[in-house]
């Protein structure tokens, strides 16, 4: 039988007439060639069928544009390419971000912090993000749990054991950045980040408010008990429900495998379990300079806020500590809800059509300059009330910058999201920890007008950076 194409357009050409009782001529061999090789021709000048899946998919391949989105779903697209393909209900992605939001309630950035930034993020790539991140809570939970025996045995020890806790968290962010890169439609980044990071400041809240009524009524160690043991009921609810990629989730429906696919640059696993990261190439771009200076600029300012806000109450405005530990905790709480407001505001300017660029650029902008404006005021306030406010004030626009740098890493290089947030997470460290001690310098020579000088001085070169050198678009394939 002849092809369905051929037989149609000989349907719409018309038939020449034959004298009745004749068969039509038998064509030759030259001409059913001819035949067959127009039609291949015609076959292979067609576009490939529109394909929901990626590189490393099982059903085709789609092209994706600078910002990662597929040429038929980009930020400007429908409504119907956003939404009208999802799941209805509760998706599987909103389980793993709620996990990763829970594993960093229990986390308390400790010493040794450092030392695993970078390495976490390549773990995370060849081992996949979920053994490192489970690896790293659980770690950080036996450390926890160590603390009150170290602590009766000796104080190396329990220095040491703080230590293991600090490298044991050290690999926590750069995994959760791997992670949510895979699961996470580009729509959704901010707001997923914005809830995991949002975790971490809830959990402060959380400890400083449980743990005294933990040490009057069961003593000091009950603290470490008691968050130590979370953290390893968490490491088991995480082992059975949680994968570091959507296709190796059993619990995933096709129809939401589909979406992510599409919403979200995927990349092909590693061969053997090989990972090659291009350091020199990382190295070489700006807007990874801008993510590391950037990074930098701002947690200077953050850390001090965080780490001497009691210390400014105590001397500056007279409060006793258990006066001044209570109005400490007021900026976090300010800081975990605007960053969901925030989160939800750069996801909706996306939908809307502003390019990534653009966004990324507004909230990273806020994040600097609203906490300097703050800081300047604080010169001029002398009441306790009017110095809160702008502490809460500067930290809550701070927070916006979870939309902005801390999203960035996976704009510009999903492959190595874990990586790129380990290189840029190093300087933010190295700057809470020279921040943390530099201003215990300054007051000794000078007042905390120098102290907040400082810190504004560098998030105006951090604003400056960030918007002469970032960008939205992916770099990185």
């Amino acid at each position: 039988m002849l092809p369905q194409r051929l037989v149609l357009a000989d349907i719409r050409r018309p038939m020449p007439q034959r004298p009745a009782g004749l068969l039509p001529p038998r064509p030759s061999a030259p001409a059913l060639r001819f035949v067959k090789q127009g039609l291949g021709r015609r076959s292979s000048a067609r576009p490939p069928p529109v394909s929901a899946n990626f590189l490393g998919g099982d059903g085709g391949e789609q092209v994706l544009n600078k910002s990662g989105l597929s040429r038929d779903d980009d930020y400007a697209g429908s409504a119907s390419a956003a939404t009208g393909s999802d799941e209805v209900g509760w998706k599987r992605r909103w389980t793993i971000v709620l996990m990763t939001t829970c594993a960093f309630l229990l986390c308390n950035l400790d010493r040794g912090y450092l030392l695993t930034q970078v390495l976490g993020g390549v773990w995370a790539d060849k081992y996949g993000a979920k053994r490192v991140l489970g690896f790293g809570v659980l770690w950080w939970s036996a450390a926890t749990m160590l603390t009150p025996v170290a602590a009766q045995i000796s104080l190396p020890l329990l220095l040491a054991v703080r230590m293991c806790m600090g490298v044991g968290e050290g690999v926590a962010m750069p995994a959760m950045n791997n992670m949510l890169s895979k699961w996470v439609p580009i729509r959704e980044r901010s707001r997923s980040l914005a809830l995991v990071y949002s975790g971490m400041y809830s959990g402060s809240v959380l400890g400083l408010g449980l743990s005294p009524t933990l040490i009057h009524t069961l003593g000091w160690p009950s603290v470490f008990y008691l968050f130590g043991s979370l953290g390893v009921l968490w490491f088991l609810w995480w082992d059975r429900q949680a994968a570091s990629r959507p296709a190796e989730d059993s619990r995933i429906s096709q129809r939401e495998l589909r979406y992510i696919r599409r919403n979200t640059p995927q990349q092909k696993a590693p061969v053997d379990g090989k990972v090659e990261i291009p350091w020199r190439l990382l190295l070489s771009k700006p807007p990874v300079w801008a993510l590391i200076v950037s990074h930098f600029c701002h947690n200077w300012g953050t850390f001090i806020l965080l780490t001497w806000m009691p210390t400014y109450y105590n001397q500056v405005l007279g409060l006793d500590l258990k006066s001044s530990g209570f109005f400490s905790v007021l900026p976090w709480v300010t800081m975990a809800i605007s960053a969901n407001i925030g989160g939800w505001i750069a996801d909706t300017m996306v939908e809307r059509g502003v390019t990534v660029t653009t966004v990324r650029k507004i909230m990273q902008t806020i994040g600097f300059l609203g906490p300097a404006f703050f800081l300047t005021q604080l010169g001029n306030v002398h009441s306790v009330a009017g110095a809160v406010l702008c502490m809460m004030g500067a930290q809550g626009l701070d927070a916006f910058s979870q939309s902005g740098l801390y999203s960035n890493h996976q704009d510009i290089g999903p492959r190595y999201a874990g990586v790129l947030l380990g290189l840029s997470n190093t300087a933010g460290v190295l700057a809470g920890v020279l921040g943390t001690a530099a201003t215990g310098f300054i007051l000794q020579q000078g007042t905390w007008t120098d102290v907040w000088g400082v810190a504004v001085a560098l998030y105006l070169v951090g604003t400056v950076v960030w918007n002469v050198f970032s960008t939205g678009e992916r770099v990185f394939d």
